[in-house]
C-alpha cells in the first residue's frame, strides 16, 4: 500500500486530496515536525532533504508534491495519458507549485504578480468549470489547492476575480477536498 508522509500543515494534504479523488488506498504517516521526525535517519532514507510530503510506493521513494502528483496521475489515473496530456499536466502542476505559489504567497511578489495571474485564471474559469475544460484533473488539484489556501491562510480580497472565487467554492465542496485540505 502506498505510504504518504506529511506534517500537520504541509503540502501532503494536496497529495492526500488527489489520492482521495482517485480513491487510491494509502496510509498517511503523520510526522511530528516539531520533534524533528523528518530529520531522523529512517525518514532521510526516503527524502534526504528532510522535507514533506514524500511517498513510498513499493520500491519507489518519491518527494516533492508536484512530482508525486504527476506520478499518481500516471500510475493510478482512470485513463492512460498521452505524451501531450502529460506535458499539459506537468505545465499546470509546475505553474501551481512555482509561479502561482510564489506569486501569491511571497509577499514581495504579490502586488505585481497576483493581478496578472488571477486575471488570467479568472478568464479561464469564466469560460469553463475547470482548468482544462469540463473535467476535473490533476491540474485542478495543483492549481486549485494553491487558490484554496488564499482564503484560508491570507484572507486576501478576491472580489475582482469572481470566477476564481466561484472555482474555489466549487472545488472546496468536493468530498475528497473536504476529507483532505478541508480538515486542516
Amino acid at each position: 500500500m502506498l505510504k504518504l508522509y506529511g506534517g500537520a500543515f504541509s503540502r501532503a494534504s494536496i497529495v492526500q486530496w488527489y489520492l482521495e479523488e482517485l480513491q487510491v488506498p494509502y496510509e498517511f504517516i503523520l510526522l511530528d515536525m516539531k520533534a524533528g521526525e523528518h530529520r531522523q535517519p529512517e525518514y532521510l532514507e526516503i527524502n534526504p532533504i528532510g522535507k514533506v510530503p514524500a511517498i513510498v510506493d513499493g520500491d519507489l521513494k518519491l518527494w516533492e508534491s508536484g512530482a508525486i502528483l504527476l506520478y499518481i496521475a500516471e500510475k493510478y489515473g482512470k485513463n492512460p495519458i498521452s505524451l501531450e496530456e502529460r506535458a499539459i499536466f506537468s505545465q499546470w502542476v509546475l505553474f501551481g507549485n512555482s509561479t502561482l505559489a510564489t506569486g501569491i504567497f511571497v509577499e514581495a511578489n504579490r502586488e505585481r504578480e497576483m493581478p496578472r495571474l488571477l486575471t488570467t485564471l479568472n478568464e479561464i474559469f469564466a469560460r469553463q468549470p475547470f482548468l482544462l475544460g469540463d473535467e476535473f484533473t490533476i491540474a485542478d488539484v495543483a492549481v486549485g489547492s494553491i487558490l484554496a489556501y488564499i482564503p484560508i491562510m491570507l484572507k486576501l480580497d478576491l472580489s475582482e476575480y469572481p470566477a476564481v472565487v466561484n472555482y474555489i467554492q466549487k472545488i472546496s465542496e468536493r468530498p475528497a477536498f473536504k476529507d483532505s485540505i478541508g480538515k486542516r
